[in-house]
Parts: C-alpha cells; structure tokens; sequence
C-alpha cells in the first residue's frame, strides 16, 4: 500500500459524493422551502392554538401517505417530504462509499462502510412504523 493510497482516497469518489451531498441537500431545501411558501400562502391568516398539542396527520406517519399528500400538493406533504429527502441524502452517500470502495477493491473500507450503513438503517427502521 502506498503513503498516497493512505493518505487520499480517490479524488474522483470524493468530487461524487460531495456533490451529490451538495445536491441533496440544496434539493431538500428547496422542496421544504416550496411547501413553506405553499403552506404560508394558504394558512397566514390562520391563528395558531397552542394549548392543544396535535400531533402530526396520521396520513403524515407513512411513506405512501406523504406521497399522496405530496401528489395533491398539500403543503405539509411537501415539507414532510423535503425532510425525508434531507434523511435520505446522507444513506445514499454511505450506499454509494460502499460502490466507490468496492469498486477500489478495498474490502476493509466496504466493511466499515457496511457496519455505518447497517447502524444508520437499523436506527431509522423505528421511525415509520
């Protein structure tokens, strides 16, 4: 193994997975920012009661449920969508380090790779039940 093989990984894994990184990111932000408009416009004039907790929508509790709300263009949909996106964006950069690395052929990277990966989908297996 070389000092640089140690030092740097692939230039061109990185240069992917930090702009698809930044991608996800701006995206997320960007989907959440339309349903905030979207949910401002219809909603502004509405006085909060804050005296009673409430709970998100059950059709916000699921993935086909923010899909559908998402598909008939109800703002709180869209924002809750836009947040799954920004969750999502971080496991598809350890899926794809897992591609990267395997394709380098640097099976102890994969394996590291492999245990982030199961850690971070086991942690979030509760949140859509």
């Amino acid at each position: 193994m070389t000092i640089r093989k140690l030092t740097r990984a692939n230039p061109d894994m990185e240069q992917v997975l930090g702009n698809f990184l930044r991608f996800g990111v701006i995206t997320a932000g960007a989907v959440v920012l339309a349903g905030g408009i979207l949910f401002l416009l219809r909603h502004a004039s509405e006085i909060p009661d804050y005296r009673v907790f409430r709970g998100a929508p059950v059709e916000l509790r699921s993935l086909t449920g923010i899909m559908k709300e998402t598909i008939t263009l109800h703002a709180r949909g869209i924002i809750q969508l836009g947040c799954l996106l920004l969750i999502a964006t971080p496991v598809i950069r350890v899926i794809l380090s897992v591609y990267g690395f395997a394709r380098q052929r640097d099976w102890t990277y994969v394996a590291i790779t492999l245990v982030v990966l199961s850690v971070l989908l086991y942690s979030l297996s509760g949140t859509f039940r």
